[in-house]
């Protein structure tokens, strides 16, 4: 019995060490990941802050004389895109893209090659272009490089931790960081859970859970702490909705996936067209002539090519100005697609938004359906777009569930989200953020081979 007693003390006392070595291994591996969160808070409300003032600056001179955009738009958009291309390359676009590339090139021996996609430099750069973009009247948003530059903030704590910290798997701390960083950019902690889910991991979701959830908490949590608890939109009224409701989010959510698979594609041709382009003064006759563009139809036609989208979807869920004339959509779409494509940073999250609000705004005009209808038509366009944009048709309900509080809708979101992943592909297969992902990774690859026959076999 003595040695029964014996035998059974060891093992407690063996499990017991077991067990307190893993909670110190797990709360040391998630020091890092509660300091970069706190810091992705901190720099994506001062990030929004002044990507309002931007925006708002670009109104402020719209007003005072409009004519004036005809100076400021090309100087911004080329010095946008100059910021890119002469101090980091990978900074320009989304930044979604440059994060899934990274995550699928994660391993011990591609630290160089991430480099290129995520750390300070990129951070600093990213902010800087994609501010001069909106101070410019572009039609960017700030979610995208918010993710990106989160992701950096990771790496970049991660990269410096001290020795006696378990090393973490570089994926789990990008992905984390994402996650982290959409759920700031929007106020929206499910959305960043499900987007990780969706959109950024491809192993099993329990390797990431503690992590994310953790830091998607604590990011937001800080953004709360210094912005308030606030909503990305606010609430609109979504009651006492017809019964027939659902025909107009069917149809709606049809045409917005379809729209947003055009734009991407079209986003895609230009893009590899201009990728033709051989000579550096092409590239700045293409990046001005989109910019006259913009502040000729801004001018002479309407200003709602400019901005980011939200002020069309604040207008027509929570004004009496509901309905959009025809052109609406195709301003909010003809916006994102000159912007995104001139090479300076920014981000295509609240464009997509904001033009899927245009269309179910148009479509809605179409029934004779009260105002709380006529809100969650257009909630459904946004999903319906979004989705058409990612594919990711969860994420986006999640999205304008989260920054609308409107949960008693959600089936209706994720029908119009289903809808539009379904219809999306009679245009493309692929989402956007997937092309631009295999065309950055087929891009650094080339620069990797370049880089070592330049060395030679000896140095390499």
């Amino acid at each position: 019995m003595r040695f029964l007693k014996r035998i059974k003390f060891s093992l407690k006392k063996g499990f017991d060490r077991i067990r307190n070595e893993e909670i110190k291994r797990n709360i040391l591996q998630a020091i890092p990941f509660w300091i970069a969160s706190v810091i992705t808070g901190i720099i994506a409300v001062i990030y929004s802050r002044l990507f309002l003032m931007a925006e708002e600056f670009a109104k402020m001179i719209f007003h005072f004389n409009s004519l004036l955009l005809f100076i400021l738009t090309p100087a911004c958009f080329l010095f946008s895109w100059w910021l890119v291309r002469h101090f980091s390359p990978y900074a320009k676009g989304s930044g979604i893209p440059q994060v899934m590339a990274s995550i699928d090139l994660s391993s011990p021996k591609t630290s160089s090659i991430i480099d290129k996609l995520l750390g300070f430099r990129i951070l600093i750069v990213k902010i800087a272009s994609s501010l001069v973009m909106a101070a410019g009247g572009a039609a960017i948003g700030r979610e995208g490089p918010t993710i990106q530059i989160a992701a950096s903030v990771f790496r970049v704590v991660n990269e410096r931790l001290p020795l006696w910290i378990p090393k973490i798997a570089k994926k789990n701390v990008i992905i984390t960081g994402a996650a982290a960083g959409l759920a700031a950019a929007f106020n929206t902690p499910l959305g960043g859970i499900v987007f990780a889910i969706e959109e950024l991991t491809k192993t099993h979701f329990s390797f990431y859970k503690t992590a994310i959830f953790s830091s998607v908490i604590i990011a937001g949590l800080t953004a709360q702490g210094l912005l308030g608890s606030y909503l990305y939109l606010g609430y609109p009224k979504v009651n006492d909705l017809s019964v027939w409701i659902i025909a107009p989010v069917i149809l709606v959510a049809v045409f917005a996936g379809i729209s947003g698979s055009i734009m991407s594609r079209l986003i895609l041709g230009i893009l590899v067209w201009k990728s033709k382009l051989k000579f550096t003064s092409h590239h700045v006759l293409f990046i001005i002539l989109c910019a006259l563009f913009i502040a000729f139809t801004a001018h002479f036609f309407n200003p709602e090519i400019m901005g980011s989208g939200k002020d069309t979807m604040e207008r027509v869920l929570f004004t009496s100005d509901k309905h959009s004339a025809w052109y609406t959509p195709l301003l909010r779409i003809t916006g994102p697609l000159i912007s995104f494509t001139t090479g300076g940073a920014g981000g295509i999250f609240a464009p997509a938004l904001g033009a899927g609000a245009s269309i179910g705004s148009f479509i809605s005009g179409w029934f004779n359906l009260a105002d709380t209808s006529t809100n969650l038509v257009i909630l459904a366009g946004m999903v319906g777009f979004l989705t058409g944009v990612t594919r990711s048709p969860f994420t986006s309900a999640i999205l304008v569930l989260e920054m609308t509080d409107r949960h008693s809708v959600i089936f209706y979101l994720i029908l119009a989200g289903m809808i539009a992943s379904l219809v999306s592909i009679i245009i493309d297969k692929h989402s956007l953020y997937d092309h631009l992902k295999h065309q950055y990774i087929k891009e650094l690859n080339e620069e990797e081979n370049i880089s070592k026959a330049t060395l030679g076999p000896a140095n390499s």
